[in-house]
């Protein structure tokens, strides 16, 4: 007869303490997945931009509102981040960022970095005429 080995069991998220890491990884996966219905909304604009202006205007009206408007400002917060963020995860493969200094520079840059761009891009927008 053998005996029993006792093995570890594998920790989870009630085991780890959170961190903003940790936290960022789960962001980039909803942001992914986030991306994919705003690419619907964004077609849908291409679709009534090519079919005629009594369609782009349905589209327009819908994107001039203020749930419209929240919905473009937030679609364009997840790319912007799913790219920081991945930008984030190439310096990993890359084999640098380990240290724990690294990590959490990393990290805070996705994430400042996402939210400063964001704000300048639509500002910038704004400023151009595009927010009419």
């Amino acid at each position: 007869m053998t005996a029993r080995i006792e093995r570890p069991l594998s920790p989870h998220l009630q085991v780890y303490r959170w961190t903003l890491t940790m936290a960022l990884s789960i962001v980039h996966r909803a942001t992914g997945v986030a991306l994919y219905f705003g690419t619907l909304l964004l077609v849908w604009w291409l679709i009534a931009a090519a079919s005629g202006p009594a369609a782009y205007a349905h589209v327009q009206a819908f994107t001039g509102s203020i749930i419209g408007r929240l919905i473009a400002f937030s679609y364009t917060w997840a790319l912007i981040h799913h790219a920081m963020s991945g930008i984030r995860h190439l310096v990993w493969d890359l084999g640098y960022g380990f240290k724990p200094s690294e990590r959490e520079w990393l990290t805070w840059a996705a994430l400042i970095g996402g939210i400063g761009i964001t704000i300048l891009l639509w500002i910038i927008a704004y400023a151009i005429g595009g927010g009419r």
